[in-house]
């Protein structure tokens, strides 16, 4: 099924529902670093966005976004047609009313991923070993004397 097919009612509950769920995964893949559940899920969903950054640039551009591509595809079966190249350009429109060019977004959004991205294989990594750690460290004790 085209998304053209798609009912009017269905086109703005997917047009709100990307505007959330791209939004969160932005914000997800900044900070989901912070919380050790989350660690390795951050790990992961950041790889797959600068994969997909990277892999898909020989076809679409350097910083092709699924989600931003299927989005995009929603509005233009609303009508909405006069869409900026970068999602981020977009959410400082439709969030703050702050319009700022594609080229501001393009480098924030590699200038914030890659810190986040850093910060998430040192946690990972640095939780890996005080794993380790602790595992000997349990592995060393002698064992409780019985009475």
């Amino acid at each position: 099924m085209e998304v053209t097919e798609l009912s009017p009612a269905t086109l703005v509950f997917l047009d709100h529902a990307f505007l959330v769920a791209h939004t969160a995964l932005i914000f997800f893949n900044l900070f989901g670093w912070a919380w050790r559940r989350t660690l390795r899920l951050n790990l992961l969903s950041i790889f797959l966005t600068a994969g997909s950054w990277v892999a898909f640039a020989p076809w679409y551009g350097l910083g092709y976004c699924p989600c931003t591509d299927w989005h995009w595809q929603v509005k233009w079966a609303l009508g909405q047609t006069d869409l900026p190249n970068n999602y981020l350009t977009y959410l400082f429109d439709a969030w703050t009313g702050i319009a700022v060019s594609d080229e501001f977004a393009f480098r924030l959004a590699w200038g914030a991923l890659l810190p986040a991205l850093a910060l998430s294989v040192w946690l990972n990594l640095k939780g890996r070993r005080s794993g380790k750690k602790k595992e000997k460290q349990t592995s060393q004790r002698p064992p409780a004397p019985c009475e």
